[in-house]
């Protein structure tokens, strides 16, 4: 398929085009955060130019719907739908926390069944998580989306861990014989995913591509900031 994904969910902006009948997509990975908003299109048009792709000849415009960053959300999610609106393709909003899941297994090259627990920072002392079983060739959610404190997730200490939490709340989570794995929301993930999420229909006009929040309350008051601090 002819593929362009993109995500901006975390602290690294990942970006992948895939050409019908090339084995390896065009890839492209830089820092994320505030420089998303102006490298993301330049640098999303650079890759297309190498794929050799109008973006009118893509299949679907695939993209980290979330959890993750608030800003990073919104800048993904408004820079597919901008492109798909004027292109006239299909937007696929991707669970950032199942291609968590999918790096993993890449990464550790887990044949199946594979668990994997997803993490990603949320900030405020708290983590997005979610599990996920990958089982005669699919993925399966078996524990729903979650925002808690490092020390309250719930895991039995098998399969594996992944995410960007460890540097910050690797001592808090629970023990076990299992993976620890640092993995992120890769554009490439998302391309591995796609396929089989489009053939169960998961593609989207422009303009029902939305985000998916946990979290209403995005940044903490002064006073607040105080009284963390005091507790430490």
């Amino acid at each position: 398929m002819n593929l362009l994904a993109l995500d901006t969910s975390t602290e690294q902006m990942s970006i992948a085009v895939q050409r019908r009948g090339v084995g390896a997509p065009w890839q492209h990975t830089a820092p994320g955060g505030a420089r998303s908003s102006t490298h993301l299109i330049p640098d999303i048009q650079r890759l297309m130019a190498q794929a050799q792709l109008q973006f009118g000849e893509l299949d679907a415009i695939v993209f980290g719907a979330g959890p993750g960053s608030f800003t990073g959300l919104r800048t993904a999610c408004s820079v597919a739908q901008g492109l798909a609106f004027g292109a006239g393709v299909p937007v696929l909003p991707v669970d950032t926390l199942l291609a968590v899941a999918e790096e993993a297994r890449f990464q550790s090259g887990k044949a199946d069944p594979c668990a994997v627990t997803a993490l990603l920072d949320a900030r405020m002392d708290e983590m997005y998580a979610a599990s996920y079983l990958f089982e005669s060739g699919l993925w399966k959610q078996h524990e729903g989306y979650s925002l808690i404190k490092p020390e309250n997730l719930g895991w039995d200490g098998s399969g594996m861990l992944a995410g960007n939490v460890f540097a910050a709340y690797g001592a808090r989570l629970p023990d076990g014989p299992g993976l620890r794995l640092l993995a992120l929301p890769t554009a490439t993930a998302m391309l591995r995913l796609a396929p089989k999420l489009l053939a169960a229909g998961g593609a989207v006009r422009a303009d029902q591509a939305l985000p998916t929040y946990l979290r209403d309350k995005v940044a903490q008051t002064t006073l607040e900031r105080a009284a963390a601090k005091a507790a430490v």
